[in-house]
């Protein structure tokens, strides 16, 4: 029998919102980017919701024109070793670049965070795109954009490599006989390769979903072909339906074309959405938050995917311009849509700022019209679920109460958790030690 699909969901939990202005609402919180009340709050309702993860973004570089989340937050691993003391179903993700970090020390924190949490941790694997990143790290050249990636996939292969150490049962603990562990389940990765040397083996054992599940962000070319390649599940940015569903087919068809079975691999858009009693309600809520931000926040906003270019020198009102091939090495993916959509629809810069900083999107009206757009992204497989994000602190709560029931009345989403790890709950398998599979191999 074929297992029926079930939508997923996953919270952005981000301080004081994504935007440059959304600290200034009324209902927010200037210091939430540092207040681990909130984040627990937060987290806790997402549980309540019974959502799969909650998810911690970050970067390493800002300047004075970065926004207010970005200026001032918590470190994700540390954060997210808190959610896990407050929390008990939900799966903790957190964003920690492969550019400028290094496989052994982040497979030492992903699998300690993975072990406070019982089998809860998840791993979204960046490569660094604000060229910024690299005077804070040694000052070396910003890696070009093929070779991020290149570095990504050695990191993750080396990473995987140290989490697979320790065989599941090497440690047997005999108190009687004095054997702590069974020498011949330890394994010493000796990986010599173009970017990393790496001996180990890793000074902590894998935890009961084997190893944490792993998230990516891929938009571009060589992006799209590491998260087919590599990923449990995508984060992407498509605010229409009919880019979402190409999205979708393109990312599946490529993970087939790697030999993975697609069903494995979920894609989820990330949405804010914005709840009113009525449209008309939903419509003044979004208008609320659009009205914080002006024409030069949206302007620094714009230039963050083009590795903060200054854009306020361009004349505002005339057409976007011609920015050749700026933004390939920084966010490509981001940067190559926003050229795409201006020069298609003939938009100035300050139409192309203002659409950048204050997006509406589909996803704001009652209740009922979010489930609607939600059930009809995930059953035409524009989605495999959605990261939903807020822009003030009563985003996520209103979403888990007015919403949720909807979606579970529905039968399309769950009304407990199934599983105690965030691989058993997305329906991943727990993946063998490649050692103990070489052994079977060998048998």
């Amino acid at each position: 029998m074929t297992k029926k699909k079930t939508l997923k969901l996953g919270a952005m939990i981000h301080g004081v919102g994504g935007g440059w202005e959304d600290w200034r609402h009324p209902d927010s919180l200037p210091n939430a980017s540092t207040n681990f009340d909130y984040y627990k709050q937060q987290a806790q309702k997402a549980e309540e919701g019974k959502f799969d993860f909650a998810f911690i973004a970050d970067s390493v570089s800002i300047n004075e024109n970065s926004s207010p989340h970005y200026l001032n937050r918590f470190e994700p691993m540390t954060i997210l070793s808190a959610i896990a003391g407050v929390t008990n179903k939900i799966g903790l993700v957190g964003t920690v670049t492969v550019s400028y970090s290094e496989p052994y020390t982040l497979a030492r924190q992903f699998a300690s965070l993975d072990h406070i949490s019982h089998g809860r941790a998840g791993w979204n694997v960046v490569t660094s795109w604000l060229s910024g990143s690299a005077d804070n790290y040694g000052g070396k050249a910003h890696p070009s954009h093929p070779e991020r990636y290149k570095i990504a996939q050695e990191f993750l292969e080396v990473t995987k490599g140290l989490w697979d150490s320790w065989e599941d049962d090497a440690l047997v603990h005999d108190k009687e006989s004095g054997i702590f562990f069974d020498k011949g389940k330890l394994h010493t990765l000796n990986h010599k390769g173009e970017y990393f040397s790496v001996k180990g083996p890793l000074n902590i054992a894998r935890s009961q979903q084997g190893q944490p599940v792993i998230f990516q962000a891929g938009t571009s070319e060589d992006g799209r072909n590491f998260a087919a390649k590599n990923a449990d599940a995508i984060f992407t940015g498509y605010e229409n339906m009919k880019e979402a569903k190409k999205y979708y087919a393109d990312v599946k068809g490529r993970a087939i074309e790697f030999g993975r079975n697609p069903d494995t691999l979920s894609i989820l858009p990330g949405i804010i959405p914005i709840i009113g009693d009525t449209q008309e309600e939903a419509d003044r809520k979004h208008q609320e938050i659009a009205d914080l931000v002006s024409i030069d926040k949206a302007i620094h906003a714009l230039g963050r995917p083009f590795d903060d270019h200054d854009f306020s020198h361009y004349p505002l009102d005339e057409s976007f311009p011609d920015l050749g091939d700026l933004g390939s090495n920084s966010h490509r993916g981001t940067s190559e849509k926003i050229k795409k959509m201006a020069k298609e629809q003939n938009l100035t810069l300050r139409q192309v700022a203002i659409n950048f900083a204050t997006p509406k999107g589909e996803f704001v009206g009652t209740p009922e019209k979010i489930a609607d757009l939600i059930q009809r992204w995930f059953e035409e497989e524009a989605s495999d679920g959605f990261i939903i994000g807020a822009a003030t602190p009563n985003g996520l709560p209103e979403f888990v109460d007015r919403v949720v029931p909807i979606l579970q009345e529905r039968g399309l989403y769950r009304t407990e958790y199934e599983h105690d790890t965030l691989r058993g709950n997305l329906g991943l398998e727990v993946p063998e030690n490649r050692y103990f599979k070489k052994e079977l191999q060998q048998m």
